[in-house]
């Protein structure tokens, strides 16, 4: 097959990934071209067919790093769902809870809003436009440019390539954009971050990272029964002791109850299945009643960053800055990364603006945003919370009393740091974790629960919800190095933890009377979601994600 001619274009940055962080750098350095009177090319590529698509949060949002861009963003139509009005903390029991008698610091939600993160980036991406910025949806970064270690862009994806990697009518291929300076703010595990990180050793000196995976359904309730801007944060059933996570639930406008889990990657139990929990959760008598005469009317998922200050990489290198999620600027302990992903999107425009007027995009001249992180207060937030996801490792109530004591300790804790292996290393094979747990039957969780279409639903039935769309005549972005490792060592020591992790059902084991073991693995790509939870917690690490045809994968609305 001939070499592919590729055009390139030219620009002064390059920012990959239209959230908050990407959105939040291309305005700043918008803004500070037009005060120094400057011209400056800003692209944002984006891979959704549109803004807010592939958003996906709570969402509760402290507006502090929205103030410091944007102080009149309230009259300016920033598409608010309520301000919040009220914090409540429920430790669940089966068929009761525990009301907790004040909220603690960290879930006290005063003065913040509850949003829906895709109309909150849509509205940023006109600002954006407005000024001047570039933006291109449909693009998807395929793969980093370099110049030896020096990074000089970003080869954007193919389009128009069959299932089998041959070229069709409509063949487009990617484009080579080269930037003075790339910002990546691609969100959680960056495909582009994933080769970039290990390539230039940013993570030398930076833990493992953990990740949770966060899963979402709107609910449209009847006309005038909810009151905008309740926020509820749960803890215990339906987890384990032994698995982080919580529930939340916000109430919206236009009467809509959005409800979620989010369950800890870093989970012992191979037998888990995160969507299944989140169903489960949906039939405790008080959150029954609350969805009663309720009809669901969006899904969706994604993984969180849930490692904080000890897990973030060296954000910088020659050529490139790293804002938002896909670096771990998330406040775990806070439940919030939206405001930490403005604020760092901010710092890195301000460190390329400030590299690109002199004329020296080196990692020395880039290095100062480091320093502007580290005299933010985005390190005095993440620095607080650095050792809290870590106390969860020895169960919920341990979790509980040292996020207690990391408030009086100023972060300490007592717990200590977390134990430096990545979330995937903590699952147990099947043999390991029943043996341990005789008393769980966890055998029953082999079998596939029944749901009954209107208060529970089955994977299918949320994936239709999500609006999620694959041209299904493309290679395939999710990659498996080793197939037959599924249906062997995999079979016997995980169970297949794929088939259950998945909140989509991408991963099936069929029949297969021509493969040698008689199964084989169905990778059912087109029901991906893309929140990258089989890169992460697939215990061999034999799965990669990586992006689709550019304008594929979830359409989200509201979420």
């Amino acid at each position: 097959m001939a070499e592919i001619e590729r055009e390139e274009m030219e620009v002064d940055v390059l920012v990959v990934g239209a959230g908050p962080a990407g959105l939040g750098a291309a305005i700043r350095l918008a803004q500070l071209a037009q005060e120094a009177g400057r011209e400056l090319e800003i692209l944002v590529i984006e891979k959704a067919a549109e803004l807010g698509f592939h958003s996906c949060s709570g969402a509760v949002m402290d507006p502090r790093a929205l103030a410091e861009l944007l102080p009149d963003y309230r009259a300016r139509g920033c598409p608010i769902e309520a301000d919040v009005v009220s914090d409540e903390v429920w430790y669940l029991h089966e068929s009761e809870r525990t009301k907790a008698p004040f909220t603690p610091a960290p879930l006290r939600n005063h003065g913040c809003h509850v949003i829906s993160l895709g109309r909150l980036v849509r509205w940023l991406g006109g600002i954006a436009e407005e000024l001047g910025v570039m933006i291109l949806p449909e693009t998807p970064g395929a793969e980093m440019l370099y110049d030896g270690d020096r990074v000089i862009g970003v080869r954007t994806g193919d389009k128009g390539v069959d299932k089998d990697g041959n070229r069709k009518g409509n063949f487009e291929p990617g484009t080579d954009i080269k930037a003075k300076v790339t910002i990546l703010s691609e969100g959680v595990r960056g495909s582009l971050a994933k080769t970039l990180i290990p390539k230039l050793g940013l993570d030398a000196e930076s833990d493992p990272q953990v990740y949770s995976i966060g899963i979402k359904e709107l609910w449209q309730m009847p006309r005038g029964s909810v009151r905008p801007g309740e926020v509820i944060h749960t803890m215990g059933w339906p987890l384990k002791d032994d698995t982080f996570g919580g529930a939340f639930i916000y109430t919206m406008a236009d009467d809509i109850i959005d409800i979620g889990l989010v369950v800890g990657l870093d989970y012992r139990d191979p037998l888990l299945e995160p969507h299944k929990l989140f169903q489960q959760l949906k039939t405790h008598p008080l959150i029954r009643d609350m969805l009663a005469g309720g009809k669901m009317i969006q899904y969706g998922a994604k993984a969180l960053p849930e490692g904080g200050w000890h897990t973030i990489p060296r954000p910088y290198a020659a050529g490139v800055l790293l804002a938002g999620d896909v670096a771990s600027f998330l406040n775990p302990m806070r439940l919030k990364g939206i405001h930490t992903g403005l604020k760092t999107g901010m710092l890195a425009a301000e460190t390329a603006f400030e590299a690109i007027a002199n004329d020296d995009v080196s990692a020395d001249g880039l290095a100062l945003y480091r320093t502007r992180i580290n005299g933010s207060w985005v390190a005095a937030e993440l620095r607080l919370s650095r050792n809290f996801h870590a106390g969860f490792r020895h169960g919920t109530v341990a979790g509980l009393f040292n996020s207690a004591m990391i408030l009086a300790t100023n972060g300490h804790g007592v717990l200590g740091k977390g134990p430096g292996k990545a979330g995937h290393e903590h699952m147990q094979t099947v043999d390991a974790y029943v043996d341990g747990h005789v008393g769980d039957d966890a055998q029953k969780q082999f079998r596939r629960p029944k749901y009954d279409g209107e208060l529970t639903f089955d994977k299918l039935t949320d994936v239709y919800h999500s609006g999620t769309m694959h041209e299904e005549d493309q290679p395939c972005h999710l990659l498996v190095a080793d197939t037959d490792l599924c249906v062997t060592r995999c079979a016997d020591e995980y169970a297949n933890p794929c088939t259950r992790f998945c909140p989509a059902q991408v991963y099936n084991i069929v029949e297969d009377e021509q493969a040698a073991t008689g199964k084989r693995l169905q990778i059912d790509f087109a029901n991906c979601v893309h929140c990258k939870t089989c890169d992460i917690a697939d215990p061999y690490q034999v799965i990669t994600w990586v992006t689709p045809q550019g304008g594929d994968g979830p359409r989200y609305d509201r979420l």
